[in-house]
């Protein structure tokens, strides 16, 4: 009985067939390797997004005077809300490391080219959906970093020439950051940004079985458009092997070690934020994007001032014209990047440049430390035996607020170079001129300290070398001892 019903639902909505030229499609035997991992990977942890941004949608209230304070219902008050935002916060993390990684390795594999083209693109706006998910999930925080966050996009916003002010505007929902903001955002990360992801997958998932899976790219053996798809099919035929139950077994296994990472992480680390409810009045704030977004946050600091406005509007559009491009501009050819040097170190260069802006970003030395003149002592160590015009000028330097920038014994701010050592660097009468007339990243005090002070500044400064250095002397001036 149970077989009749079975084949009576099998003749009309043909199962087997669907589970043969899907699940049971087959795939290269070089694709049961664990650099072909990260697709499902991916694809797991938008599956947690999906579950747990639905069971947080239950608490959130997407309003200027209710968003924080429902983040901080779920984080003390809702039993387990902390825990379900913490895996949505940390998924999105994986998602986006996971996709960053799945990216990679098919463009080192060279999966992108003829016949895979359109998958390529695909997989390109998944993964500007992807980092238009995260942008917009921070925005959901609606705390400091949420607020001056989006201040600084709708700023770069504003620069595009001509239509800049109406782009802020439908940004914004009007000229300032608002509860009508937080209704777009919401829109956006809630409905039309995980609605198109939703129909890219499919679309993509389709065009890899009509495609099939890359194989493992071997050395000497280029994409010819004329006879790959022939030579692919007979690959199938004499070494191909099912997805269901070949090739999927080290997808489970790495779906689960990211679904232990993730839960390890929300765990132990719980939820980001929210920091602080948003203050347009509060400027002494160190606003952060999220993790993936921090080598952006160093670029647009490092940036000289000369070059944002290009880059901003320019860099954008040609980074992702290159990724829809690449098929079109490298179709055929070699896969391996054993034949790819310049394919590899464009990926090794990527990701050294991105490592170092993050690790910048992580604690930003270009900001001042705005507390550090009241909040960090002197040390004895620089006031200790100082002639009185040497202690008036430590009081200059920690009065003025100097130490916001520069660091003394590894205690201040790092925008400006640690001064421990000036004295062997600069002579008196270059560190007067610098003081007054600033230079490089350093401003000109010269209207807000009087010559006295200024004398006394340079005299403390002076003072700050090793006991065993001396400090350095115009050339044209004789030494003399204990100077």
């Amino acid at each position: 009985m149970l077989r009749k019903i079975a084949l009576w639902i099998d003749e009309r909505l043909h199962v087997s067939k669907i589970y043969a030229s899907t699940a049971g499609h087959s795939v290269p035997a070089s694709a049961e390797s664990w650099f072909y991992v990260f697709g499902s990977g991916t694809l797991l942890c938008f599956i947690i997004q999906i579950v747990t941004g639905i069971c947080l949608a239950f608490v959130y209230v997407p309003s200027a005077n209710e968003a924080y304070t429902s983040l901080e219902y779920l984080n003390y008050q809702q039993p387990l809300g902390w825990f379900i935002r913490a895996m949505h916060d940390w998924g999105s993390n994986f998602m986006v490391g996971i996709m960053i990684l799945h990216m990679t390795q098919v463009f080192l594999f060279g999966a992108y080219k003829y016949p895979r083209e359109l998958t390529w693109i695909s997989g390109v706006v998944l993964l500007i959906c992807t980092l238009g998910m995260a942008f917009t999930g921070q925005i959901m925080r609606f705390d400091q970093d949420a607020y001056w966050g989006l201040g600084i996009g709708a700023a770069m916003m504003g620069r595009v020439p001509l239509i800049g002010p109406n782009i802020v505007h439908l940004m914004l929902g009007g000229p300032i950051i608002a509860g009508e903001t937080l209704s777009r955002f919401f829109t956006l990360h809630v409905f039309i940004i995980p609605g198109l992801i939703i129909a890219v997958v499919s679309m993509h998932l389709r065009l890899v079985l009509m495609k099939g899976i890359n194989e493992y790219p071997e050395p000497g053996k280029p994409v010819n458009k004329l006879t790959y798809e022939k030579g692919y099919e007979e690959l199938l035929k004499k070494e191909g092997v099912p997805f269901v139950p070949n090739a999927i077994r080290k997808d489970l296994i790495f779906s689960g070690l990211v679904m232990l990472g993730i839960l390890f992480c929300a765990t132990f680390f719980g939820p980001s934020g929210p920091e602080g409810t948003p203050d347009p009045t509060q400027i002494r704030t160190v606003p952060r994007p999220d993790f993936f977004f921090l080598w952006i946050f160093s670029v647009l600091a490092l940036l000289p001032e000369y070059l944002e406005t290009f880059l901003i509007l320019t860099a954008p559009i040609v980074g992702i014209a290159l990724l829809f491009a690449l098929p079109f501009l490298s179709g055929t050819g070699e896969k391996s990047y054993h034949r790819r040097p310049v394919a590899f170190l464009s990926v090794v260069v990527i990701y050294l440049v991105v490592g170092i802006l993050t690790y910048l970003g992580t604690y930003s030395p270009w900001s001042p430390q705005m507390d550090a003149w009241s909040g960090d002592q002197m040390p004895v160590k620089y006031i200790q035996g100082r002639t009185p015009l040497e202690l008036e000028g430590a009081l200059v330097f920690q009065n003025k607020q100097c130490r916001n920038c520069h660091s003394l014994g590894g205690l201040g701010g790092q925008r400006g170079p640690a001064l421990d050592r000036v004295a062997t660097i600069m002579t008196s009468d270059q560190l007067v001129r610098q003081v007054l007339q600033g230079g490089g990243n350093m401003p000109a005090f010269g209207k807000n300290l009087s010559p006295p002070e200024v004398a006394a500044l340079a005299a403390f400064m002076r003072t700050l070398r090793a006991p065993t250095e001396s400090p350095v002397r115009n050339s044209t001036e004789p030494a003399q001892p204990g100077r």
